[in-house]
C-alpha cells in the first residue's frame, strides 16, 4: 500500500482528525479506529505506546514536517487521528 496515497484518500473521504490534541481527545472519547504518530511527536505517551485502550497506533518513520507533506498539508503534523477511512485502506496498516 502506498502510505501517502492512502493517507490523502482518508483526509478528502473519510473523517480525520489533525494535531496533537485533536488525536488525544478522539482517543479519549473512543471515537478514532486508528492513530498515526510522527517521530517528533511532543506527546511522549503517544510516541511510545502501541495503542490507546483498544486504539491501534501506527509510527509514521518520518517527522512532523514529513508526515504533513504526505497528507498533502503545507504545516506539520505531529499526529492524527483516523475516525473514519472512507474509501482509505489506511485501517490495514500495520502497527
Amino acid at each position: 500500500m502506498d502510505l501517502a496515497h492512502a493517507l490523502k484518500l482518508a483526509l478528502d473521504t473519510g473523517k480525520v482528525k489533525l494535531g496533537v490534541e485533536e488525536t488525544r481527545a478522539a482517543a479519549e472519547a473512543k471515537k478514532a479506529k486508528l492513530l498515526i504518530v510522527s517521530s517528533t511527536c511532543p506527546d511522549p505517551k503517544l510516541k511510545t505506546d502501541r495503542a490507546i485502550g483498544k486504539i491501534p497506533i501506527f509510527h509514521y518513520p518520518g517527522t512532523a514536517v514529513e508526515l504533513g507533506q504526505a497528507c498533502g498539508r503545507p504545516f506539520p503534523v505531529s499526529a492524527m487521528a483516523i475516525l473514519d477511512a472512507g474509501s482509505s485502506a489506511i485501517l490495514t496498516l500495520e502497527t
